[in-house]
């Protein structure tokens, strides 16, 4: 098991810093409580507070039934939504999920290479 001593906090400063078009990350654990988030500074949350708790149940719960398709299709590597205000990722690691929103405005290419960066970033996890 990994060492409890994982800077949460530095892995989510971490990915919030690889671009300025980034604007929220998360952690959540398997369960879908939010170990670690952070909205980056200047940015205002689409979500309250609530809805933020509740829409990362909801990430877990979806990691779940994507499960079903593994042996068919293969593991997730990423999850990308496209919404009128936002595009949210999601990556998966083995006991964590990571969440993260990016200014709709950046090119695809860009964030798929974020998407890698945040994997590698993950990994340990």
């Amino acid at each position: 098991m990994a060492s409890a001593t994982v800077d949460l906090i530095g892995v989510v400063q971490k990915i919030l810093d690889l671009d300025s078009k980034m604007r929220f990350a998360a952690i959540i654990n398997l369960q879908g409580k939010i170990r670690e988030a952070i909205m980056k500074t200047g940015k205002t949350s689409l979500k309250s507070q609530k809805e933020e708790e509740h829409f990362c149940q909801q990430v877990a719960q979806r990691r779940k039934m994507r499960k079903e398709f593994d042996r068919s299709l293969g593991k997730v590597t990423y999850v990308h939504v496209e919404r009128e205000k936002v595009s949210q990722m999601v990556v998966y690691t083995s006991r964590n999920t990571i969440y993260f929103t990016i200014e709709r405005d950046m090119p695809i290419q860009k964030k798929i290479r974020i998407v890698e960066k945040v994997k590698k970033i993950t990994s340990t996890i």
